[in-house]
């Protein structure tokens, strides 16, 4: 079986697909975040052979085969952590995400699948320059996005954010609003803001779009990339924004950052817990009250009870669409765009 080259979907923002370029191995000193890079798989697990590609797709990938990514940085407390810092002289890393973020794992979590290991095959350059992922960012354009946001956090990774997402732009959508999908932090991954475009979403965007294969990064990189990324949204003249913070705002992924810069536009807050207590400790970490709690926890009427004993807090199973009179009330309240 030959070997085959596949684009990861960190990929998705360049013109490879028809524009050619080189791979050639550079110096350490010469390696960054947001690198485009070659791997060789050299090893796929079963459950972890999948990459997802630049629509989106699930491909398989084999030992031999050819993975374009990026290098980037993980810290997954349910999934993988690692970064590209961390490959060694062998040039072994993994694939930290299904969507070509690169670099050496460092910790894994015992119930996550083994995942996907690539040797460093060289880096694409054209000319004498290597290829970087904000090559492909556009110039700024219009004045940054300044209208309402619902922001979706999490109390951690597969809370139930993209989940909860989907059920609230339907209902945006219904009012006859614009409402424009994005994922603002968290580790690069194409399937989240698709689910966000089949629910409805008129247009969706990521930090990817901004040059980030993931989001975390100095403070400084993370604001120039979410100034840029709020003008595309802009762009998109939205009556709305459903936002979803990747992870919890408590993990490395500048989530206070976030919060910090568009603070004034969010009208309506939706955490989604994995437990009823991880409530309790990300509204007292981080000092967020939320106008709602959904996502895994209230998947039954006990975790739904618990989270109002303990914080007091309106909590609905979004699934249940006997919940839908409660969420746009709640929205409704929230949102000045709802009352006009």
């Amino acid at each position: 079986m030959s070997a085959k080259h596949y684009l990861a979907s960190l990929a998705r923002i360049t013109d490879f697909p028809t524009q050619a370029y080189d791979v050639d191995r550079l110096p350490r000193d010469a390696w960054a975040a947001g690198d485009y890079v070659v791997g060789e798989v050299v090893h796929a697990p079963r459950d972890s052979s999948r990459l997802e590609s630049t629509d989106g797709r699930e491909v398989e990938v084999v030992p031999g085969d050819l993975v374009v990514g990026a290098f980037g940085v993980r810290a997954a407390t349910l999934s993988a952590v690692g970064s590209w810092e961390e490959i060694g002289p062998d040039g072994f890393m993994e694939a930290l995400t299904a969507a070509g973020l690169l670099g050496r794992a460092t910790s894994v979590a015992r119930r996550a699948p083994p995942i996907m290991r690539l040797e460093y095959r060289g880096h694409a350059v054209r000319g004498d320059r290597k290829v970087v992922m904000k090559d492909f960012v556009p110039t700024a354009g219009a004045s940054p996005f300044t209208g309402p946001v619902v922001l979706v956090m999490g109390t951690s990774m597969e809370a139930g954010k993209t989940s909860a997402a989907k059920v609230i732009i339907r209902q945006l959508k219904s009012a006859g609003l614009r409402v424009v999908g994005a994922k603002l932090t968290g580790a690069g991954r194409y399937r989240d803001i698709l689910a966000m475009g089949d629910a409805g979403a008129d247009a969706v965007l990521d930090f990817v779009d901004a040059g980030l294969p993931s989001s975390i990064c100095p403070q400084p990189e993370y604001r120039e990339a979410l100034e840029r990324l709020l003008q595309m949204i802009g762009e998109q003249a939205p009556d709305v924004v459903v936002a979803e913070a990747g992870a919890s705002p408590l993990e490395p992924y500048n989530g206070a950052t976030l919060v910090a810069r568009i603070g004034e536009q969010i009208r309506c807050t939706v955490l989604c817990a994995s437990d009823p207590y991880a409530v309790v400790g990300v509204v007292q970490g981080f000092g967020i009250v939320p106008d709602l709690v959904a996502g895994v926890a209230t998947n039954t009427t006990a975790g739904i009870e618990l989270i109002r004993r303990l914080t007091g807090l309106a909590a609905l199973d979004l699934h249940d669409s006997s919940s839908r009179p409660r969420l746009r009330e709640i929205l409704t309240g929230t949102l000045r765009v709802l009352r006009e």
